[in-house]
């Protein structure tokens, strides 16, 4: 036998491959985009940037000798970095913070002269155009904040490593595979712009009440805005308070109940709640005249009544996440304005609003062109707003993480996708009402009515925060980019009864879905009365590692009474209607 080995394709035959294999990915694109039309939505000028870009033009020229002398120290560092390439000691100053960025992690990054120069160009290049936006004067704080954001998007999306000529593990693979894994990665983009959304995770591993969402339990009640979901008793007695939990109607309530081992439902049942679960309709033109109103009398109060008469008890625990527990503050004030205020044991607010003076980066999306017109567009006349440009507005935050990270991946290396529980939630979109999402971004984002005192009127009756005298969790995350922290803080200045606050470490999701088992991340508590301040809270908190999760269920097992036999779902006053996780929550987009 011949220990002879194959000789390896020349550079001539890898590139007769690659342009055929390039060819033949450019026909795939032509065929497809001659299918398709572009929707009305993704026409005009949907972020107000034709008005954005002559005032940002304009505020630069104001000053032009700042704008001189930032381009001249921009010249000599840029001089300085090519001096050092061609001499083959480019400066270590010029990378910044590439250190710590996973854009490039690989070692032909740092090893290979080319790429190395070709980094810290691209790095100098973005700091010092980012540092140019920040230096302008003349802009109002909105345009100022707008400017900033989408020149970051401009400047993430040039970064070498989302193109394949300048990204050196593309390079690697397509020589590797003769061109293969950019004929696959085409294969892949054209499925998404054909589902309409980024796929990033194997979705074929997942299947909603199978591997997620799988608690069993049943469902007891529904209407036209939700199914109400009861779980089965993990033990044989229970507390004689049950939790109630809504989640947000712009996602999927099964963030709660991934795979076992990191399900906050299960969990809970396991240390002797009763839980009950809201299963938001995933809407549709039957929903096109939903409003604030509607959420609230169909869905939060008949949800709290309906927890209340099934199980006999006193009351109930509500947990609200996100966006639900920015509604649930303002139902909380309209129970007490009605005297009902004792329906509710107390109240828990995973990462939530109700003071949006501070919230983000969320809030350049909102203002009236966006927001009427835009929103408008969106619906396309069907009266419901399609979940996935809304996902990739919250995508849009965390671009590099959650856009151009899979572009690489998925597009560029062709690789296989792997599976991902949390991944698989987050592609599972959710339509929302147009109505009521417009006005929840007018009102509450925009003209922040919630947090004044008669701000807001539901169902004829004006509420006011500061009436809420229920006892409250309310969970914060450190990194959360959705619901800043310090926007967060702001609910323990509104309520007037008992609030402890944890701040979790991570974000929105990670800080919240932490289960203690394995030992992640950490969190900071505080005994006693809260400061005025979020940061005399941060100088005085105590850290603990782990899940806050414990300390949340020794806050709320002295609310919920007594232990009794633990209820089983379809045995109380509701019949069971269906298994959970019911039908609502298996309505998908694409």
């Amino acid at each position: 036998m011949s220990n002879k080995q194959p000789e390896s394709p020349d550079s001539a035959e890898i590139f007769e491959r690659i342009t055929y294999l390039s060819g033949k990915a450019q026909q795939m694109l032509l065929d497809f985009w001659t299918r398709q039309e572009a929707p009305a939505a993704l026409t005009g000028d949907p972020f107000g940037m034709t008005s954005l870009w002559p005032a940002m033009t304009n505020a630069a020229l104001s000053d032009p000798l700042r704008l001189a002398q930032m381009q001249f120290d921009y010249m000599q560092q840029a001089a300085g970095l090519w001096q050092g390439f061609l001499s083959g000691d480019v400066p270590e100053g010029a990378e910044g913070g590439a250190v710590r960025d996973k854009r490039f992690g690989s070692e032909a990054w740092a090893s290979a002269p080319a790429f190395q120069f070709i980094k810290q160009a691209y790095l100098l290049t973005s700091r010092y155009i980012m540092e140019s936006v920040g230096a302008l004067e003349g802009l109002s704080p909105r345009e100022q904040e707008k400017a900033r954001f989408f020149t970051q998007q401009f400047v993430d999306a040039l970064s070498p490593s989302n193109y394949a000529l300048t990204n050196p593990d593309v390079l690697k693979a397509t020589i590797d595979s003769g061109g293969e894994n950019l004929l696959r990665g085409t294969e892949h983009l054209l499925d998404d712009l054909q589902r309409g959304r980024m796929k990033m995770t194997d979705e074929s591993a997942f299947e909603v009440g199978v591997n997620v969402a799988a608690t069993p339990g049943k469902v007891i009640f529904e209407n036209r805005l939700f199914q109400l979901i009861q779980y089965a008793p993990a033990t044989e007695t229970a507390y004689e308070v049950p939790v109630l939990i809504f989640p947000p109607w712009i996602n999927k309530f099964y963030i709660l109940d991934l795979t076992p081992e990191k399900s906050f439902i299960r969990w809970c049942t396991q240390q002797g709640l009763t839980v009950y679960v809201v299963s938001w309709k995933n809407a549709d033109e039957t929903l096109a005249d939903v409003e604030l109103d509607h959420y609230v009398r169909e869905g939060f109060l008949t949800a709290i009544d309906k927890a209340i008469e099934n199980t006999a008890a006193p009351a109930v625990h509500v947990i609200g996440y996100c966006v639900a527990g920015t509604s649930l503050a303002a139902v909380l004030a309209l129970m007490e304005e009605r005297g009902d205020g004792a329906k509710v044991r107390s109240a828990t607010f995973f990462t939530a609003q109700v003071d949006f003076e501070d919230a983000g980066d969320l809030k350049l999306f909102v203002e009236d062109s966006e927001n009427a017109s835009f929103y408008g567009e969106l619906s396309e006349g069907r009266g419901y707003l399609d979940g996935r440009y809304m996902a990739t507005t919250f995508n849009m935050l965390r671009a590099n993480d959650l856009i151009w990270n899979y572009v690489v991946n998925n597009y560029l290396l062709g690789k296989d996708y792997f599976p991902f529980d949390l991944l698989f939630w987050n592609s599972d979109a959710t339509n929302v009402p147009a109505k009521w999402h417009a006005a929840y971004l007018r009102d509450l984002y925009r003209d922040n009515l919630l947090a004044e005192p008669g701000g807001i009127s539901i169902d004829g009756t004006a509420i006011d925060l500061s009436t809420v005298k229920t006892p409250t969790y309310i969970q914060a995350g450190k990194e959360d980019h959705i619901a800043p922290l310090r926007s967060v803080w702001k609910l323990t200045r509104h309520f007037a009864g008992p609030i402890r606050f944890t701040l979790a470490g991570s974000g929105h999701i990670a800080g919240v879905v932490n289960p203690p088992a394995v030992e992640k991340y950490q969190h900071w508590t505080l005994e006693g009365t809260l400061p005025e301040t979020l940061a005399e809270f941060q100088d005085a908190a105590t850290e603990h590692k782990g899940s806050w999760w414990p300390d949340w269920l020794n806050w709320i097992t002295p609310l919920s009474g007594e232990q009794k036999p633990a209820p089983q779902p379809g045995e109380g006053k509701l019949d069971a209607l269906e298994d959970a996780p019911g039908r609502y929550v298996k309505e998908r987009i694409a």
